[in-house]
């Protein structure tokens, strides 16, 4: 099933590429599209299987309603279009007609985050995570590459319930090995460090890894994670890497509210608090632009990580330093205490 890729390329691509293999082997399996199937790539689809696959035109709404309809009568219905269609213009239909009855539908929504350039600020999708995080038996999936993003279809189809499957218009390099099956809700450790955990997901695990190619050169061990799933979060694997890191940067290209920072932060929380910084794009709407300008202006490449992670690990060392000095002020009270060995008031002493 697994496809070696020697170029970069959209995660896009790779769900077309998978949806025709889907069909071949599962008849259930159908495909619906809003007007954009040469975009979103399901135009692999239509010709192969013109049979079960649906151009609904620019019709969202009715589109997630069809496909709901397929679902309760069996069928896998993969809903594709631009990930602000998918979300925005849609929730109140996925909501009612697909997660309240928790249908196999699978929305698969292309160009997502800014990275989808020139389109602007309208057609940019920095809030989709966010909405759709809120839904109940939402599963969502996040993939950083083109292998990811093959196998995750594959992976959304096997899965019984809702899925928003998040793809991206800009092509990228592939960071995950060939080998390395997809499981959904099980986050993947790209590279081990001691230092601080960088939690990634999307096109921003590739700069993630590039963040901490920087920080070795300046004698850093960052741990790179690829939370692949949003939704449902790996907890246990980002809290296995806290307790060696004590610091972690989440990283995304989507608002820092309500995504991958989000879901970091309730976790850190409630489980094991340490320091924490968020990098993604700060409650403001996209614009138009070169993908990788963008980028840069909105301070997502590998060097400005690099250097939310210098200030984070400062952050670190001041925060030790205050439990350190909290500690001894704490033992120098407890050696006031009534009945401590060698203390002011220990009455054995008189």
């Amino acid at each position: 099933m697994a496809i070696v890729y020697d170029r970069e390329i959209a995660t896009r691509e790779a769900y077309g590429k998978a949806l025709v293999e889907l069909g071949r082997q599962n008849n259930n399996v159908v495909v619906l599209d809003a007007d954009l199937a040469k975009s979103t790539q399901t135009i692999k689809f239509a010709k192969e299987f013109p049979d079960r696959f649906f151009d609904v035109g620019i019709a969202e709404a009715n589109m997630i309603g069809i496909g709901a309809g397929l679902a309760a009568c069996g069928m896998i219905a993969f809903c594709s279009s631009f990930a602000i269609f998918a979300t925005q213009r849609v929730l109140n239909q996925i909501f009612q007609s697909v997660a309240y009855p928790n249908l196999n539908v699978k929305i698969a929504a292309s160009h997502a985050g800014i990275s989808v350039g020139e389109d602007g600020a309208t057609h940019q999708s920095i809030d989709d995570i966010s909405i759709m995080r809120s839904i109940p038996n939402m599963t969502i999936i996040v993939p950083a590459d083109a292998h990811e993003a093959y196998e995750a279809t594959f992976a959304a189809a096997n899965f019984e319930g809702p899925v928003y499957l998040r793809l991206s218009r800009m092509a990228t390099p592939v960071v995950t090995p060939p080998g390395k099956p997809f499981e959904i809700g099980r986050a993947i450790v790209l590279r081990e460090g001691k230092d601080i955990t960088i939690a990634a997901c999307g096109i921003m695990v590739y700069e993630a890894l590039g963040a901490a190619e920087r920080l070795s050169g300046l004698g850093v061990e960052a741990e790179v994670i690829n939370f692949n799933t949003i939704k449902p979060f790996d907890r246990e694997t980002l809290v296995e890497s806290l307790i060696k890191t004590r610091a972690v940067l989440s990283v995304e290209e989507h608002s820092i509210i309500g995504g991958l920072g989000s879901a970091v932060a309730e976790c850190v929380a409630e489980e094991f608090p340490v320091a924490m910084a968020r990098v993604g794009i700060r409650d403001q709407f996209g614009q138009s632009g070169k993908s990788l300008d963008l980028l840069k202006h909105y301070q997502l490449t590998s060097e400005d990580i690099a250097k939310e992670a210098l200030k984070l690990l400062e952050t670190k060392r001041k925060a030790n330093e205050i439990y350190e000095i909290s500690a001894s002020t704490k033992g120098n009270f407890e050696s006031l205490s009534p009945g401590a060995e060698g203390g002011m008031l220990d009455e054995s002493s008189n």
